[in-house]
Formats: structure tokens, sequence, C-alpha cells
């Protein structure tokens, strides 16, 4: 510290033609001091005061500096700081980003070093603010989808999002974007889910004629659409709510279907029973239409509604109460239908007694399986007159053969047949022809008896044919005709030695005819009665029709093989 005296020697006076008022152009410490020794000089200070007031300006003075200096070296601090915490800042930016850190000057004082730090960090601030963005808007649209799929109808706000600023790697990034795909993704899914059972529950609506808003309204208000309508939901419970939905009306649909199905089988069944017209038919063409339509082929609008099945029951109800007398009446027509099938297959059939059990069944019994069942008979009675067609034909044949033989016989007793009469040459071709098939008549009865055998071990019953065994029938037959065959020979044999003696008595004592024939040639022969009926007749005809050939032959029988009717002279000749 410089003494007073010092400090008096080295301190300048100040100019005498400026005022003690009045600032020097510069002013310094000395000045200053000068200044202040002469007011002390004026004033009369003493120099321990003066001392005391230097010192204490001193400390003043170094107190100043000291502060001075710890500003400044705490600002030095400060931009140590500074660039330290940029460089970490840059440290933890470049780690976050996943990226290098970036290389700088970092030469020269510390402001040129945080000058140098400074656009590089500015530059990772950016680029972290940009991927901030990135990442902020994936989480949100993450959350977004998330919600809709939770059933989160709450607006999201960016607030509430929370992003991890220590991890913005394109990496991570990429992960989120990864998982945005899939819900995304699944979003899709589940709008088509959502677009398909609304379509599905709007088919459906259409053809049972149901309230379609009503029904979405019912699961999600958002489903219904429109300008400003929020998203559809996509959320599990509506998902779940849609599906029930869609089961329940496929459930209901097959369910009206199926009634409308029956009851169109029901309208066939009872239009085919009642005859009814086509034009009432026709009302109901829609109904018949279903009956062979599975549920996915129903598409047609109002086809299943609730009214079109209330109209066909009613139009069942009012013919089901017709249905009673007409069932009765269609009863006996089947009947009627049986009966001639049998009748024209020559099977027994008591008409009678058949009323009479179809009047009891009709009393006690349901009429429509009463129906059914001589449905039943009646295919039953078919099947079995087509078994006996081929017989039947095989014996119509034969009725057919064994009536030309009849008559071929009838013929040959006419001794007047070769006569140029009217109509001869027709009899003659006839004749020719009655005698080929006449030849046949053996084979034709030998074919149709094999035929009858093997039906009746098929059928393990008896072939009837009005009430009598056919094959016992065509047995007795073919006894007779052999039988006849024999008479037929003995006739002929008969004639031929009627005729020899005829012969042997002309050559004795001459020709003396008297116009009249030998008994065995005359038309007593024709006295028997021609019959035109076949083998078969309606009361087994063939034993009647041999009767009548055995009593023709026994007529014929009586007359002596010997016995020649002489003329009257010569009766008188041997009387005399």
């Amino acid at each position: 510290m410089l003494s007073t005296s010092t400090e008096k020697a080295a301190t300048p006076k100040p100019s005498s033609h400026l005022s003690p008022h009045t600032p020097p152009a510069t002013t310094t410490c000395a000045t200053l001091l000068r200044e202040l020794q002469e007011i002390w000089d004026e004033i009369g200070e003493s120099e321990n005061e003066r001392d005391k007031m230097l010192l204490q300006l001193e400390q003043e003075c170094l107190d100043i500096y000291r502060i001075k200096v710890e500003k400044t070296r705490k600002y030095k601090a400060d931009l140590h700081q500074s660039l330290a915490d940029s460089e970490a800042e840059i440290a933890t930016i470049a780690s976050a980003l996943g990226q290098r850190v970036p290389l700088y000057e970092n030469k020269g004082n510390i402001k040129e070093k945080i000058s140098n730090i400074h656009p590089v960090l500015e530059n990772l601030r950016s680029k972290k603010q940009e991927r901030m963005k990135e990442f902020l808007d994936t989480e949100m649209h993450i959350a977004q989808i998330s919600a809709e799929i939770a059933g989160n109808d709450q607006a999201l706000s960016a607030a509430k999002i929370q992003v991890n600023e220590l991890n913005l790697t394109i990496k991570k990034l990429q992960e989120l974007k990864l998982r945005l795909q899939d819900l995304q993704s699944e979003k899709r899914l589940r709008l088509q889910q959502v677009n398909g059972y609304t379509s599905a529950i709007h088919d459906i609506s259409v053809v049972m004629s149901l309230e379609f808003e009503t029904i979405l309204s019912d699961i999600h208000p958002s489903l219904l659409g429109g300008l400003n309508a929020q998203p559809k939901s996509i959320s599990n419970e509506t998902l779940a709510r849609l599906t029930s939905q869609v089961t329940s009306l496929r459930q209901m649909k097959q369910q009206r279907l199926k009634k409308l199905q029956d009851l169109g089988s029901t309208l066939l069944e009872l239009w085919n029973l009642m005859d009814t017209p086509i034009e009432e038919q026709q009302k109901f063409n829609h109904v018949i239409c279903l009956i062979s339509s599975s549920a996915d082929e129903v598409l047609n609008q109002g086809s299943l509604a609730i009214e079109v099945i209330e109209l066909a029951e009613v139009e069942v109800e009012r013919l089901t109460a017709l249905k009673s007398s007409k069932l009765k009446e269609l009863i006996f027509k089947r009947q009627n239908e049986l009966e001639e099938i049998y009748r024209s297959v020559h099977l027994d059939v008591d008409s009678g007694t058949a009323n009479q059990i179809l009047t009891k069944l009709m009393e006690s019994s349901d009429l429509t399986d009463l129906l059914s069942s001589m449905d039943r008979q009646i295919a039953k009675a078919k099947e079995q007159a087509l078994s006996r067609r081929d017989i039947l034909d095989k014996l119509e044949k034969w009725k057919h053969a064994s009536q030309e033989e009849i008559w071929l016989d009838e013929y040959e007793k006419d001794e007047n047949r070769y006569s140029a009469g009217r109509g001869a040459h027709i009899n003659l071709k006839r004749a020719e022809k009655a005698r080929a098939l006449v030849n046949k008549i053996p084979s034709l009865v030998e074919n149709l008896i094999g035929k009858i055998k093997a039906w009746e071990v098929e059928n393990e019953m008896p072939f009837l044919y009005d009430k009598a065994p056919l094959l016992r029938t065509l047995e007795e037959y073919t006894i007779l005709r052999q039988e006849k065959q024999e008479e037929k020979r003995k006739n002929r044999e008969q004639k031929r030695l009627q005729e020899q003696f005829v012969a042997e008595h002309e050559a004795l004592y001459g020709s003396k005819s008297t116009g009249k024939k030998p008994l065995g040639q005359s038309t007593s022969a024709n006295m028997c009665t021609p019959s035109r009926r076949g083998p078969l007749s309606a009361r087994h005809v063939v034993p009647s029709a041999v009767k009548e050939r055995r009593d023709c032959v026994k007529a014929a029988a009586v007359i002596p093989v010997n016995y020649v009717a002489l003329s009257k002279d010569d009766h008188m000749s041997r009387e005399n």
C-alpha cells in the first residue's frame, strides 16, 4: 500500500481552469485520488483518517475486483458447463437417434468451441423433433386403432401419448410402423367382416321383410353410417353381436323356409287330392318354388315374409276343411281302380265286401293313411298285373287258337264246304290258316304251362284265372284234347270201315242209291251245336266244351259200325 505522502506526490493537481465540479475528460483512479487529497486538504483531514479512508477504499476496490473475478470465473464455468451440456446432449440425441456422434472442430477458446458445437446440436435437435413427430404420429394411430378394437369410443389427445425420448432409433420406429401395419390390416379385416355381416343382415332382412336399420341400430349406432357419422365400430363386442345376429337370422330364415316348404308340400298334396284348378294354384307358385330350394338360394324380396307364411297357412286350413269328403270320394275311386286292375287280369274281386270293409275303415282310420294304403295296393296290383301280362297274352293266343279249332271242326263236318256258294273261298282261306294255328296249339299249351309253373314258384301261389287255377285248367284241356284226337281217329277209322262196307255191298248187289247218306256220314254229325266260345269262358269253359264234344261222339257211336241205310226197294225185295 502506498503512503499518503507518496500518493500526494504521485497525485497530480487538477487544472486551474476547471472547476471542482467539472469532471475531467477522462476520469482515472489517480485523478479521483488527487481530487480526494485536495478535498481532504481543504477539510483538514488528519493523516490517520486519511489512511483509514484509503484502506477502506482499497478494500472496497479489492472486493469489487474479487466479485468481478468470481463472476468471470463462474461465467467461465458456465461456459464450460454449457459446452459439456451441449456435448452430452449431442451424445444423448445421437444415441437416442441410433447414430454416431457427429464430428465437429474442438479447437480454440471456450466460446469458439461453443460456437463450433452449436450448429451440430441444433441439427440434432431438429432431427430429434422430426423423429419425435414420426413416433408421436405412429403411436397416435396405434392408440386410435387399439381403442377402436377395444371398443373405446372416447377421443384421444396427443398429450396422453407417451414417447420414450431415449429410444428414437429407426429400428424402434420400424417396429412401431410394423405394429401399426398389423393393426391397420386387422382393422381392414374387421371392417370387411363388419361389412360382410352387415350385407348378410341386409340380404336376409330383405328376404324376410325385416327392419334392417333397426337391427343395425340395436347392435351399434355407428353401423348405420351417414355423412357425418362416426367410423363403424370394429370392436370385439360389435363383431360378436354381429355374428350372433347373423346366426340368429339365418336360423330364422331356415325355419321360415322349412315352414313354407312343409306348407308347399301340403298344398301340393291337397291340390292333387282336391283337383284344384291351375288358376287357384298359381296364387301360391312362389311357395311351391321354395320346396326344392336351399336357404342360400332364396334371395327374392319378401319371399320368406311372415305375411307369406300366414297366407299359406290360411290356404292349407281352408283346403284341409274340404279334405275329408274329397278323401272318401278318392278312396272309393281308388277302390274302383284297384278292382278294374284285378278284373283286367282275370283276378277274383268281391266288390260288395270290399266296399263294406272300406266304409268301416273310413270310420275308424285316418283317411290320408287309408288313401296312401290304397295307392300302395294299386301299385302292388299293377306289379302283379304286369307279372301276369305275359302269361295272359299267351293265354289269349291259345284261346284264339282253340276257337279256331272248334270252328275248323264244324267246318270240316259241312259236306257242302267245297260248293261254289257265296263266301266259300273266304272259308277255305280261313280253314287253311286255322289248320296252321291248330297245329301250334300243343307248343302253345306246353309253353304256357311252363311259364305258369315258373310264375307259381316265384310268387309261391297258384295262378288263378277267374277263380280257377289256370294250370289245372290247361292240364284238363290237354287230357280232353288228347281224348278228342283219339275220338277223331276212331271216327275216321269208322268212316273208312263204313266206306269199305258200302263198297263191298255195291260189289255184291250193285249200286242202288236211294239218295240217302249213310248215317255215319249224315248231317246228324252236325246235330252238335257249334260252339263259338273259347276254351276259357266265365265258368270254366274247357270241361263243358269237351262234354259237348263227348255227347256228339256218343250219339254217333250208337249207330253200328256195319250199319248201312238201304233203299225201300231193297227192303221190299228182302221181305219177298
